[in-house]
């Protein structure tokens, strides 16, 4: 593809993104479903452009004001994460005049609000809870995750997996803390490769691996997953269990539940049966109250922890969103919890960065159900469940991981066990 149109084609792609009525991820799939002809390198230069532009969004705006011409392309000029003399070969003498003098702007010198790139609201409320771990997060947040691979242990062995991988050409490291886990560098066309069409692995990141270990799915046992959503911690319970019991994959959107079929399929398990629901009061999980040994709620949350991958969803919330979210995660919760029979395990998580999504809703429920629920040491069940230095994972008896940290997506999870 000419130069010339491949940067026509980030400015339009931006064009679309930047309106935030969807998320991001859809956009960049629709849009390449619309450009059937494009080859797997410009995709991922679009791909990529478009995600630099999304992490310093707020700094290439205040650099491309001295620019001229369309904003949208002035932005995918500053974000361009393709060939650079294939972008240099699209710009006038005129913009490449004008990019040599804004690379040259000290970036360090700017105000903290275009150094860390996120709304103001957001900024207001990490740096007094981060401290001196702000800026590493912010740093680890404007790089692109890698990509993390769950063994399915139902079918296969993480040693085999990884030399497959290996037989591939293809590094594959064994992740430090979840037992399942694989970390791979780059894209690989993990479609193509054997493993994964046979369901020897799954994509999932090593944090919500460890919601699933913490969870702590027995052989013979009643389970729910009760926000499933396209289901990797389902799938990865389900193997838990080596296929025996009965795991229901709970979802109020039938969209997501059928994005779990093809990987349910892969996967060789039997004992999963997904149930879309209306609400957190359906009929049908009323019907379960009392009966199930384990209950994990990946509630519904901002996504903020997972802005490595999803770098539009801090711009895509606001402090309204996270209110109305609140509401809905305790009363989720609340539901959930009733599921349990004495004995059995209540496991809320989120993928937020947030205290008031994390802790404060924790910390309430254990106050408000102390006669009903005994919250549960999360190091120690961790280390039961062979997941590596798990003191290290836990802060005030909650876990807590972090991209800075851990190398993860930042998830949070804390644990009771009904009287």
């Amino acid at each position: 593809m000419h130069p010339n149109a491949l940067l026509e084609l980030a400015t339009e792609l931006l064009h679309r993104v930047l309106q935030f009525q969807q998320p991001a991820d859809n956009v960049v799939s629709d849009f390449f479903r619309q450009q059937r002809a494009l080859g797997m390198r410009e995709r991922h230069t679009l791909a990529e452009t478009t995600y630099a532009v999304l992490r310093q969004r707020l700094l290439f705006q205040h650099l491309a004001q001295s620019g001229k011409g369309e904003m949208e392309r002035r932005l995918a000029v500053l974000g361009w994460s393709g060939n650079d003399g294939f972008l240099r070969a699209a710009l006038s003498e005129a913009e490449q005049q004008w990019l040599a003098q804004v690379s040259a702007v000290d970036r360090s010198a700017l105000p903290d609000k275009l150094r860390h790139n996120l709304p103001e609201w957001l900024a207001e409320r990490l740096m007094p809870a981060m401290g001196d771990e702000f800026w590493p997060l912010i740093d680890s947040l404007n790089v692109a995750a890698p990509l993390d691979l769950r063994v399915n242990t139902f079918k296969a062995k993480r040693d085999d997996v990884q030399a497959a991988f290996k037989a591939e050409g293809i590094e594959a490291a064994q992740t430090p803390y979840s037992p399942w886990g694989l970390r791979v560098q780059g894209k690989p066309a993990l479609h193509k490769l054997d493993v994964f069409v046979r369901g020897d692995v799954e994509v999932q990141d090593e944090g919500s691996q460890l919601l699933a270990l913490l969870t702590d799915a027995k052989r013979g046992e009643m389970v729910v997953d009760f926000c499933a959503g396209a289901g990797g911690k389902t799938l990865a319970l389900g193997a838990a269990m080596r296929n025996t019991g009965r795991l229901y994959a709970f979802d109020t959107s039938g969209h997501r539940l059928a994005a779990l079929k093809p990987r349910l399929a892969r996967s060789g398990l039997s004992n999963v049966y997904p149930v879309q629901i209306a609400h957190e009061r359906d009929e049908r999980i009323k019907r379960l109250a009392g009966k199930i040994d384990r209950v994990l709620v990946d509630a519904p949350c901002s996504g903020l922890g997972t802005l490595r991958r999803n770098p539009d969803m801090k711009w895509r919330q606001s402090p309204t969103s996270v209110d109305e979210l609140r509401a809905k995660q305790a009363a989720i919760l609340e539901s959930a919890a009733r599921l349990l029979k004495p004995g059995g395990r209540l496991v809320y998580a989120t993928c937020s960065l947030l205290e008031e999504e994390n802790e404060a809703i924790a910390t309430a429920f254990t106050d408000a159900q102390r006669h009903a629920f005994e919250p549960l040491a999360v190091a120690d069940s961790l280390t039961r469940a062979h997941v590596g230095d798990a003191d290290g994972l836990v802060r005030a008896d909650f876990l807590r991981v972090w991209p800075h940290r851990h190398g993860t997506d930042a998830f949070f999870a804390a644990a009771w066990e009904r009287r």
